[in-house]
């Protein structure tokens, strides 16, 4: 219960709001979201419940929504179901959690040593990810918008010093997509939970590290006090975006001007999500460090390279799945090779040198 209160509260404190209609009128459509997260989680949960009230904002009350945490309706991990069968319009997660349908949609959220928001971004709106995003959801009777993204996430919180590939090996950590899939190459057993319950499980012991997000949204998550050994940048998931799932008959149901609404609320969102983790990260860290206790690390060379083997035989079997996901992965890696390398010859040359010339990092 005292849990409970306190994200709760820290949520309320964020700056949450609650889903206060405007007066109804006649001919006001109501959408109907289930959310992978709990009701008032920080960041994601409130990015959602965000995006819920927005769209309300934006269409001055002609649509309407109905917004349901993990749990309330559905459990967090039926949400694809309950959209897909037309029993809710909507979902609020991460794509990668359906890998069990599908491993495409895991370069949907994000694929290990694949691309950063920026570059996701780059690829979704303007360089064919969104075209290939609807072929693949269109067999599962969906259609999909990004809605958020956390940026580069951090490689997790463990109960030890990770020293060598071989520690990895027997350890049981919760890490979904297929990054969960690399590090079960290494030995691990990686296990998939929703966000809810990944802390009662952490200080139980059934698992003995975990990755989430990043320093802002993992503060609240309180993993710390069970593990206080936390390692920057993984490799699982250096970027890409959270899914807004939409029915695709219901989709088709909509005036353009609905839709609209519905895409500008989820933009919008999908910025905002990220731009706050990127305000908040720092100041977050600062406080596990100092007020704690966390001990904060690098993975080094031989765990890197490890990571990188594993993923390769990750890729081939991917793609031996389906055509599709052949297609889908032959894109992805062209256009990261162009995005990404473009960015790391501008940004990625600039920065390097300017935190050099001043002394950051």
């Amino acid at each position: 219960m005292e849990r409970r209160k306190f994200l709760k509260g820290a949520a309320l404190g964020a700056g949450a709001v609650a889903l206060a209609t405007p007066a109804v009128s006649q001919g006001t459509r109501t959408m109907t979201i289930v959310s992978t997260w709990p009701r008032d989680f920080p960041g994601l949960g409130i990015s959602a419940q965000r995006f819920a009230q927005r769209v309300i904002e934006i269409s001055n009350g002609a649509i309407q929504t109905e917004y349901f945490a993990a749990g309330e309706r559905v459990g967090a991990f039926d949400s694809f179901d309950e959209v897909s069968s037309g029993n809710a319009n909507a979902y609020i997660g991460a794509d990668y959690y359906w890998t069990g349908k599908h491993p495409g949609f895991a370069y949907f959220t994000s694929v290990p040593f694949g691309m950063s928001t920026q570059e996701w971004n780059a690829w979704i709106k303007f360089g064919g990810g969104q075209e290939l995003w609807n072929e693949l959801s269109a067999e599962f009777g969906t259609v999909k918008l990004p809605v958020g993204s956390t940026g580069t996430q951090a490689g997790g919180w463990f109960n030890k010093e990770m020293e060598s590939p071989d520690d990895f090996k027997g350890l049981k950590m919760r890490m979904p997509g297929l990054g969960g899939q690399v590090i079960t190459k290494m030995g691990a057993s990686s296990v998939s939970l929703p966000g809810g319950q990944i802390y009662e499980n952490l200080v139980s012991g059934a698992i003995e590290a975990t990755e989430w997000v990043g320093p802002y949204n993992d503060y609240f998550m309180k993993f710390y006090e069970a593990s206080k050994y936390y390692y920057t940048g993984g490799m699982h998931e250096p970027g890409g975006g959270l899914a807004l799932g939409i029915n695709a008959s219901w989709w088709g149901s909509l005036s353009d001007w609905e839709r609209a609404v519905i895409t500008a609320a989820a933009y919008e969102e999908h910025a905002a999500s990220h731009d706050e983790a990127m305000a908040k990260n720092g100041e977050y860290m600062q406080k596990l460090i100092d007020e704690q206790g966390v001990q904060v690390r690098n993975f080094n060379d031989d765990i890197w390279d490890a990571f990188g083997e594993a993923a390769a035989e990750v890729f081939e079997e991917t793609r031996a799945h389906s055509a599709l996901a052949t297609k889908i992965d032959d894109h992805f890696q062209q256009k990261l090779r162009e995005i990404g390398g473009t960015i790391a010859s501008l940004e990625g040359t600039f920065i390097n040198q300017r935190n050099r010339i001043l002394g950051i990092g």
